[in-house]
C-alpha cells in the first residue's frame, strides 16, 4: 500500500524573493538539533514502510549529507521506494551526490527556475545560469537516472525568447521529468511589497502554452498540471497527493494526511526541536473532513491530472466545451482548462 512520507529541512543560505515558505537563513547552528528531533519524531510515529520519501524546504542540499542520511536511515521503507532530495544547483558536489546515492536516495529534483541570469536575479535566485548543467552531469556521474529540472515563469523583465531559452537549455539535458509553475504572489514576501513586478496573466498563460507544446514535442507527457515526464518517470510521491493517499511530515511546518485527517506541525525550528526534546506532540493544529468534504477534494485534485474525473460530476455546459475533452464517461482539462483549473474545479460544487 502506498505511503508516503515528507521531512521538511527548513534551511536555505539564501531567501527567493517569491518565497513564503517555512525557511530560515540564520538557523544553520541547529542542523545537528534539528536532525536529531526529525530521527525522534519518526522512531516515536511508528510509521509503517514508505513506498516514497521526500526531503524538501527550504534547501534540503544544504543540510550536511551524513544528517539527511541519518534521518532516511530512520524511516523503515519498501526495497524500491523512491527517495527524491530537492537541491539548489549551486550546494551540491560530486561528493554529496555520490554520498546521496550510497544512502539511498534515487531521485532528485534541481530548484533551477531559469537559466537567463537576469530573470535569476529578478526572483532572488542564488545560483548562476550554468550551475545547472554542471550539477547535472554530476548527478549522472553518481549514477542518478531519474531526476526533475524545476521551472518558474512569469517573472517581469523574463520574454517568450528568455522562456523559450530556458526550455531549449533545459531539454539539452534530456531530463526524465520537468515541472514548471507560474510564479505567483504570496503575501509578506519582497515581490508582495512591489506590484510593479507582479506577473501578467496573459504572459503566463502563452508561457505556459508554449512550455506544454515544447516539452510534449521533446516526449516529455504532461500527467499533472505543471508536471512533464518521461513514461516511468513520474514523481510517485507528488501522486501520491494528487490520488489524496496517505503520507506523514517529518519536521517543523510538515504537513500529514490520513484518511481525511489533516494536521501540520509547528512552523519555526526552535520550537519544534523543544517539543520533540520534551516528549511532546510538536503538532500545532489539524482538521477532519468529513466524506462530502473528501469526496469534493478527491475530485479537485484529480481534475489536476490527465486521469481526469468521472464525466458526470460536471454540468453539461457550453462554456466548458474548450476547457474539458470528455471521452470514456471521463472529463480530462484541456490545455485551456489547465490555466483555468480552478474555475473548472469550482463548477464541482455544482
Amino acid at each position: 500500500m502506498a505511503f508516503g512520507v515528507y521531512v521538511h529541512i527548513p534551511f536555505c543560505a539564501s531567501r527567493c524573493d517569491y518565497c513564503a515558505f517555512a525557511t530560515w537563513t540564520d538557523r544553520h547552528h541547529l542542523f545537528d538539533a534539528y536532525a536529531s528531533a526529525c530521527r525522534r519524531e519518526i522512531e516515536q510515529a511508528e510509521l509503517p514502510p514508505a513506498s516514497s520519501v521526500y526531503f524538501g524546504g527550504g534547501t534540503p542540499s544544504l543540510l550536511p549529507v551524513e544528517l539527511l542520511a541519518s534521518i532516511l536511515d530512520a524511516i523503515r521503507r519498501h526495497a524500491d521506494a523512491e527517495v527524491t532530495v530537492e537541491c539548489n544547483p549551486d550546494s551540491v558536489s560530486p561528493d554529496a551526490l555520490v554520498a546521496y546515492d550510497a544512502a539511498g536516495v534515487n531521485r532528485l529534483s534541481f530548484g533551477a527556475q531559469s537559466t537567463a541570469a537576469h530573470v535569476l536575479a529578478s526572483l532572488g535566485r542564488s545560483h548562476h545560469a550554468g550551475d545547472l548543467q554542471r550539477a547535472v552531469g554530476w548527478a549522472r556521474d553518481a549514477g542518478f537516472a531519474t531526476f526533475n529540472v524545476d521551472l518558474i515563469f512569469g517573472a517581469v523583465g523574463e520574454s517568450t525568447d528568455d522562456w523559450a531559452r530556458t526550455l531549449e537549455d533545459v531539454l539539452v539535458l534530456e531530463p526524465p521529468h520537468v515541472s514548471a509553475y507560474a510564479l505567483t504572489v504570496e503575501a509578506a514576501t519582497p515581490l508582495a511589497r512591489e506590484p510593479a513586478r507582479h506577473p501578467d496573466d496573459d504572459d503566463q498563460a502563452e508561457k505556459y502554452a508554449m512550455a506544454d507544446g515544447v516539452l510534449g514535442a521533446a516526449g516529455l507527457v504532461n500527467y499533472e498540471i505543471s508536471n512533464w515526464a518521461r513514461p516511468g518517470h513520474e514523481c510517485r510521491h507528488n501522486l501520491l497527493y494528487w490520488e489524496q493517499g496517505d503520507y506523514r511530515g517529518i519536521g517543523c511546518a510538515a504537513h500529514s494526511h490520513q484518511r481525511g485527517h489533516r494536521w501540520w506541525n509547528v512552523r519555526t525550528p526552535e520550537r519544534y526541536i523543544a517539543a520533540v526534546d520534551a516528549g511532546r506532540s510538536p503538532v500545532a493544529a489539524g482538521e477532519q473532513l468529513d466524506d462530502a468534504e473528501q469526496r469534493l477534494e478527491g475530485l479537485q485534485l484529480a481534475l489536476r491530472t490527465t486521469a481526469g474525473i468521472p464525466d458526470d460530476v460536471l454540468p453539461a455546459d457550453p462554456a466548458l466545451d474548450a476547457l474539458v475533452d470528455r471521452a470514456g464517461g471521463r472529463a480530462r482539462l484541456t490545455v485551456q482548462g489547465r490555466l483555468l483549473a480552478n474555475e473548472v474545479a469550482v463548477r464541482l460544487l455544482s
